[in-house]
């Protein structure tokens, strides 16, 4: 079979492009620039001189400490926005939508890609005070919003390690110590459900649960409130529907 014609002036681009899926495929654990040049048999001024483009475009990441690179925040908004139509926003949705009318509250979904959480949907109850802290698209570090933390739970612990190390700003931010975290994780592991306040956001808290999976979980839902909204009984009974709900109960 011949060989397709390839369009003339795009050799720049079909490289970088290799550079992305080999990101992509080693995503978790990254890629030296060594490892890079011998997956796409580029040479190696070329690419570091596109790895350094991508990283620059936020297509890239490169870790300060390890030097290895991963996928960036615009190439995985890019892999967010083709879940808009995809089987689990399309099998969730009435979900999402009886949650909300049962709570009154905001639901929202969440999938997981990499060491991070994008929204993908939002169902806002008829309680009049709204939340607007998270919004379809946002990006957060996995663990940052109790969606994320549901998710994270059910990772190996040296991968929490990781992901609480690599992150460490964002998690500080939200009052997450490694503490914090480790008596969260654990008591998330207990209950089947995480719950949080005041962490992304002062004045709110949620529960969040992961949809079951027969691998490691990569999505969520969460249901969010104002402080107020959100005492610990009430927790206790949402993240009790959730977990039912999400486990074919309810």
């Amino acid at each position: 079979m011949s060989k397709p014609m390839e369009t003339p002036g795009a050799q720049n681009m079909r490289r970088s492009l290799q550079v992305l899926r080999v990101l992509g495929a080693h995503h978790e654990e990254g890629l030296a620039v060594n490892e890079v040049v011998a997956l796409t048999q580029l040479e190696r001024s070329t690419a570091h001189r596109l790895l350094t483009c991508l990283v620059e475009e936020q297509f890239a990441e490169r870790d300060a400490a390890t030097r290895r690179y991963r996928l960036g925040l615009e190439a995985m908004r890019l892999g967010f926005a083709s879940l808009k139509r995809a089987p689990l926003l399309a099998s969730y949705q009435p979900v999402l939508q009886r949650l909300a009318r049962i709570s009154e509250d905001t639901v929202f979904l969440l999938a997981r890609q990499g060491d991070y959480t994008v929204c993908l949907a939002r169902e806002d109850g008829a309680f009049p005070v709204k939340i607007f802290s998270t919004r379809v698209g946002d990006i957060r570090p996995l663990g940052i919003g109790v969606g994320g933390l549901a998710m994270l739970s059910g990772a190996p612990d040296d991968e929490i390690a990781r992901i609480r190390t690599q992150h460490a700003p964002a998690f500080d931010a939200a009052g997450l110590t490694p503490s914090q975290i480790s008596k969260v994780i654990a008591r998330t592991r207990r209950t089947g459900y995480a719950e949080l306040v005041d962490t992304v956001t002062q004045g709110v808290g949620g529960v969040g649960a992961v949809i079951p999976t027969t691998g490691a979980p990569f999505a969520a839902i969460s249901i969010a409130a104002i402080k107020p909204r959100m005492g610990a009984a009430r927790r206790a009974e949402l993240g009790q529907l959730l977990v039912s709900t999400l486990n074919g109960g309810g």
